[in-house]
């Protein structure tokens, strides 16, 4: 870990809680189903209310997510746990008690490492983190309780209970929102690119619940307060930022910190407690009488490992070692499988996969953003990026009627084109636009003599050594050819006559 950034004195300690609902069609312990938008109360069996005669039967698929989850975390996966009864009163919950696994969980120990930007201008620089993790464990979801759908009532919607989940804690190791942000969506990417979780946080699928304390440096820990249900990385930065700037303010006032378990308000952007928090006593955990301990056979988990997909971090690296990426570029080219297959059909039918990942991360990016689309709904096809890439590298046009060509791709939202007939597209559209670069060496030194001849003050101040006046003399070149002379060659003819 690098020394953390203070704030006003004080440093910033977070862990985090993520609960992750896995990817099964049934329920943890019964066979009714998990679909999302069902009828309040249409989906909860027998099992799931724990009514007189019914037993919990384990859910297999469920295991298998959290050996997969192991696996990719590089984590002790327990041959033999344990599930307890978490003993809660809530109206949500309509057992009285929560499954779950308290003393021995199936998945121990790991950790999540990430890329993350730290420092500005000249000091900028890119810095691996580690995050260590505490454990998985296995657990049972409870219902929601509804308070927006009736005047002055609540109702409770028992569709959720049961749902499987599989809790990841970590350490207490992140030093700031940007660590913590950071954490949560490389966490994100693994359980959605391993397919053990859909990840989709309106639907409550990935929630997040962040530990966190100030202290003073080197000092002890200090009061945590944990902010429940984060749904999204936006929401989950302005709450910490909130939360942080919240508690240094306590502690600068005289006031004490109290151990409490906190909502936040996306209206307002402000933290507001909702009930003190309880330690593992309160819950008063004892292992289940109706399930027997889980055993994880080696054969099974080697079995599982079989049908693993090559995991983000692995891929990254490969990008970096067979085509010569930056470590940064290859990490945000792996943020889900869709992208990285896409980059590697670029990088490979263009040759060119720097410039493949420098349109990833920028043009491609921008307009997903602008469009609040998905990777996967990107409306150009990794052929068509390929062909325009193939003609910006060999000179047939400029980066910026790159982008203009992109635009029209995008435009036209046809990604289905195959590699002969996107070249043949790229190149109807760059003639169709005369966005063709001008290569005539004699016509762009007609032009270039032109320039300096109408610009003689600019030739002077060059001369004298201002490199600005060059600068704008490639400006009067560029303006003088419409646009359509290659700015190397204009560089390099420019300087050669200067001189």
């Amino acid at each position: 870990m690098t020394t953390a950034k203070l704030i006003q004195g004080y440093e910033v300690v977070i862990g985090f809680e993520t609960h992750t609902q896995l990817a099964t069609h049934s329920k943890i312990f019964s066979r009714a189903s998990t679909a999302f938008g069902a009828e309040p109360n249409t989906q909860a069996c027998a099992v799931d209310l724990a009514l007189p005669g019914t037993l919990p039967v384990m859910n297999r698929t469920a295991v298998e997510c959290a050996i997969k989850l192991g696996l990719a975390l590089g984590s002790h996966i327990a041959p033999r746990s344990i599930f307890a009864r978490k003993n809660y009163f809530y109206p949500d919950l309509p057992k009285g008690y929560q499954i779950s696994q308290f003393e021995i969980p199936v998945v121990q120990g790991g950790e999540v490492s990430f890329f993350l930007e730290e420092g500005k201008g000249a000091d900028k620089q890119t810095v691996l983190k580690t995050v260590r993790l505490v454990r998985a464990h296995l657990e049972e979801d409870a219902g929601k309780s509804v308070h927006d759908q009736f005047e002055g009532e609540s109702g409770i919607d028992l569709n959720r209970a049961g749902t499987p989940l599989l809790e990841i804690v970590t350490e207490p190791d992140m030093r700031s929102t940007a660590e913590a942000v950071a954490y949560a969506k490389e966490l994100h990417k693994i359980v959605t690119w391993i397919g053990i979780c859909d990840g989709n946080m309106q639907e409550g699928s990935f929630r997040c619940d962040a530990n966190v304390s100030v202290r003073k440096p080197g000092g002890p820990l200090g009061t945590r307060r944990e902010i429940k249900n984060l749904n999204s990385f936006k929401n989950m930065q302005i709450a910490i930022d909130y939360e942080i700037r919240w508690q240094i303010e306590q502690l600068e006032d005289g006031l004490p910190i109290q151990q409490a378990t906190v909502l936040f308000n996306p209206d307002t952007g402000e933290t507001r407690a909702m009930r003190t928090k309880e330690d593992s006593a309160d819950y008063r955990y004892f292992p289940d009488p109706d399930l027997p301990p889980l055993v994880v056979a080696p054969e099974w988990v080697e079995q599982v490992k079989a049908t693993m997909p090559e995991l983000p971090r692995a891929m990254a690296q490969r990008f970096v070692r067979d085509h010569g990426l930056p470590e940064y570029d290859a990490t945000i080219v792996t943020q889900s499988t869709a992208m990285a297959a896409y980059f590697e059909d670029v990088a490979t039918t263009s040759g060119q996969p720097k410039l493949a990942a420098n349109w990833l991360m920028g043009e491609v990016a921008r307009r997903l953003n602008q469009d609040e689309l998905a990777f996967d709904e990107l409306p150009v096809s990794a052929a068509q990026l390929a062909a325009l890439i193939t003609r910006i590298h060999d000179g047939t046009i400029s980066h910026n009627a790159g982008k203009q060509v992109f635009d029209a791709l995008w435009s036209e939202q046809d990604g289905e084109a195959e590699v002969g007939t996107a070249t043949a597209q790229i190149d109807a559209l760059i003639e169709a636009k005369g966005l063709k670069q001008m290569n005539d060496t004699g016509a762009l030194e007609a032009i270039i003599d032109a320039v300096i001849a109408a610009n003689p003050d600019n030739v002077a101040q060059y001369k004298a050594g201002k490199d600005k006046a060059f600068n704008a003399l490639v400006g009067q070149v560029m303006k003088a050819s419409k646009g359509k002379a290659n700015p190397g060659q204009v560089n390099a003819v420019l300087k050669a006559k200067l001189q």
